[in-house]
């Protein structure tokens, strides 16, 4: 069987997104950010800790921040602790949007993939192409719903839980991380596959008969051209 370009190209791309966007969903690096935490303090956990790593006047921490979980690391040390996002982060609106969002686009991504791939069936010689179709619409929703989350995100990145920043850290410098790169590219790679996908409502056009155009062509008819002589002959398509 002949399995047509649009849907080679969907079954490709759709998984490929759906793993980028599943990795971005699960890695604490949506956002990044730094501040220097003065020591000058007596008694500090922070400045015993890292004892040995050279002058403990001042420490620069790194922040980084997901869905569902924070982290917080010293510069040049292995101090380094991760907890489930909490507080006002875990807390805003748009952070709940965002995560609603993408376990949808998930949950739509993968069943999509799953009507594709019944409906290529490519252990047989003509695909269900309404049935892979309908599998793209819904790949293409799942990329679309992913690109809403990560637009809500990054226009709101520097907002994000902060009303109550500054009393326990400084303030800090966010900006753009990893993971919302990971994020946009698997978003992208559903929305092309599930387009491709979504070619396979359009039957393509087989050629014909010489002596029958008005029926449609079969191997045998064009490997035997003595066929095409005998117009009563019955000629069913075998694959497109």
């Amino acid at each position: 069987m002949h399995t047509p370009g649009s849907m080679v190209t969907g079954i490709v791309f759709s998984p490929l997104g759906l793993v980028l966007v599943f990795t971005a969903a699960i890695t604490p690096q949506w956002r990044e950010g730094q501040a220097r935490l003065n020591m000058t303090g007596p008694g500090s956990l922070l400045r015993s800790s890292v004892k040995g790593q050279g002058s403990t006047d001042s420490l620069l921490l790194l922040r980084s921040d997901g869905l569902w979980e924070t982290c917080l690391q010293v510069e040049h040390s292995e101090l380094k602790q991760c907890w489930p996002a909490a507080g006002p982060y875990q807390r805003d609106s748009r952070v709940r949007l965002a995560q609603g969002l993408i376990l949808t686009s998930l949950f739509l991504c993968g069943t999509g993939i799953v009507l594709a791939c019944i409906g290529v069936r490519c252990w047989t010689d003509l695909p269900l192409r309404g049935v892979a179709a309908t599998g793209g619409l819904l790949v293409v929703t799942a990329g679309l719903l992913s690109l809403t989350a990560l637009g809500v995100y990054t226009h709101n990145l520097g907002m994000l839980g902060m009303s109550s920043q500054g009393t326990k850290f400084p303030q800090l410098s966010l900006h753009p991380a990893g993971s919302l790169y990971f994020g946009w590219l698997g978003s992208c790679s559903q929305v092309l596959g599930g387009s491709a996908l979504l070619l396979s409502f359009k039957r393509p056009k087989c050629p014909t008969c010489p002596s029958c155009p008005e029926l449609p062509a079969c191997p045998a008819c064009q490997s035997f051209p003595e066929l095409s002589n005998k117009p009563d002959m019955n000629v069913y398509e075998v694959s497109c």
